[in-house]
């Protein structure tokens, strides 16, 4: 299916935390209804206005009844976010989407049964959306999902996963280290795991040593976002592939080399 560009209109922009934003937008395309682990671009500014390229943004949560999609993002320091941080209710922005194969959850399940969810900091906003696409095929999937110091947006999990830990590397809330240290690979079939580079290579790593498959969401600089200009170009087991159009998703040896 190929993107749709609509302007949407924003309905709720909620401060989480002091750099963490729930932006929830009307999405009038129904034809172009997005899944867990895909990715808009947003553009809040004019084409003639910087930045130069839109900012690309995971999918938090899809409400197909409303036609709401909601965006949980950081500010990072660029004008970009800073400009999507200004938007209020009634604002309109420019959305592409959605974009990227995201995590094909009907076919996961089918194989699939014991399945977790591991996230860090910001990488755990499509966590929310796989939980609940899990939820609906009637898999509740265990959750650990690793902060700096304060988790944000937790409570929604515990209706739609079996265990929910959180450790922090302040260890002011819940385990004090990584979230690698939550859980063992091997007491599931499949683990899905979206955060920080490093997090990613050493849970991709541990999963391997235990014979249990994983898949990562990649995030990369991107321009185009349909994998024309090869801006988000990576090295593959399977040779170059681009971030935006072959993935986000990849499994997890496809990217890191590990085999299991």
């Amino acid at each position: 299916m190929r993107a749709a560009c609509c302007e949407a209109q924003v309905l709720r922009h909620t401060a989480i935390q002091p750099d963490i934003r729930l932006l929830e937008v009307l999405w009038p395309d129904p034809a172009h209804a997005p899944h867990a682990g895909q990715f808009f671009t947003l553009r809040s500014w004019g084409a003639g206005e910087g930045p130069f390229l839109s900012r690309p943004i995971s999918v938090h949560k899809w409400e197909s009844e409303t036609l709401t999609v909601s965006f949980l993002y950081q500010l990072v320091g660029g004008e970009g976010t800073r400009k999507l941080a200004a938007l209020q209710p009634g604002d309109r922005l420019q959305l592409t989407g959605p974009m990227g194969n995201g995590f094909d959850l009907p076919a996961l399940a089918a194989q699939y049964r014991r399945i977790a969810l591991v996230g860090g900091g910001i990488g755990t906003a499509p966590m929310y959306q796989t939980a609940r696409e899990l939820a609906a095929l009637g898999i509740r999937p265990d959750v650990f999902f690793g902060f700096r110091d304060q988790p944000y947006c937790m409570e929604p999990y515990r209706a739609l996963a079996g265990v929910v830990k959180v450790s922090t590397d302040s260890g002011r809330v819940g385990f004090h280290g990584f979230v690698t240290q939550l859980y063992d690979p091997a007491d599931y079939d499949l683990v899905l795991i979206c955060g920080p580079t490093p997090m990613m290579r050493n849970a991709a790593r541990l999963c391997a040593e235990k014979g249990t498959p994983c898949l990562v969401s990649l995030e990369k600089k991107m321009a185009c976002g349909i994998g024309a200009c090869l801006g988000c170009t990576i090295e593959t087991a399977a040779g170059a592939k681009s971030v935006c159009k072959d993935g986000p998703v990849f499994w997890g040896t496809e990217v890191f080399g590990w085999q299991t």
